[in-house]
């Protein structure tokens, strides 16, 4: 059954690649719907943490991306050769990064809720100060202007004050900050573990069923 939430997820350049995968595989699985968004750095960090190469393509990135999320997309970026049609194929829709006809940028039509995983500092400052130079931004000052849910998983270390500021101004604004900072009491004995503690505390908030952390008490 098709959940009605519908979820903006975009990827920056941020390091964090691993919780980007785990968000999207959590949100097909929930059956909501997903309008994915990346960044020209959100590729390179992706291919550098998790060593794929993302076609060019919206049509081939989807593909891959499904199949990738499901584990049977090889690492080079080519395609399946049986033509199946992966998990979640009708729940996910790609947009360039200045794809403006796009839903997420109007407040027409903005999805429920927004998450940027994982949002890099550039992007946080971009947020804070309405810049909506790229579909990114502009989709985050949608959910702004909206009164929207937006969280921003923020991945620096350490935080400067000009950060720090930024995410006082917009948590001001009722954006949730989410820096990706696992706990330990659930004693992780991967790194799969420590990934869903975040991406747990994500979807919580999105008020989205999941069983990827057992619950404290």
């Amino acid at each position: 059954m098709m959940n009605n939430k519908t979820v903006t997820l975009a990827v920056t350049g941020a390091s964090g690649a691993p919780y980007f995968i785990q968000l999207l595989k959590s949100l097909l699985a929930a059956q909501v719907k997903v309008y994915l968004l990346l960044s020209s750095a959100a590729r390179v960090v992706i291919k550098t943490e998790l060593n794929i190469n993302l076609p060019d393509t919206n049509f081939a990135l989807k593909s891959f991306i499904l199949d990738y999320i499901n584990g049977s997309s090889p690492a080079d970026g080519s395609l399946p050769a049986n033509g199946s049609s992966p998990v979640g194929e009708s729940l996910l829709q790609i947009f360039d990064k200045e794809q403006w006809t796009a839903p997420v940028a109007s407040g027409s039509n903005p999805a429920d809720a927004m998450v940027v995983c994982p949002c890099s500092m550039g992007t946080l400052s971009s947020i804070a100060h309405g810049a909506s130079n790229n579909l990114i931004e502009r989709a985050a000052d949608v959910m702004l202007k909206e009164r929207r849910q937006l969280i921003l998983l923020t991945r620096e270390m350490p935080f400067s004050a000009i950060h720090l500021e930024n995410m006082l101004k917009l948590s001001q604004l009722g954006v949730t900050i989410m820096p990706a900072s696992p706990g330990f009491y659930h004693q992780p004995e991967t790194v799969d573990d420590i990934v869903n503690f975040v991406v747990a505390r994500i979807l919580d908030h999105l008020k989205i069923e999941h069983s990827l952390l057992a619950r404290w008490g």
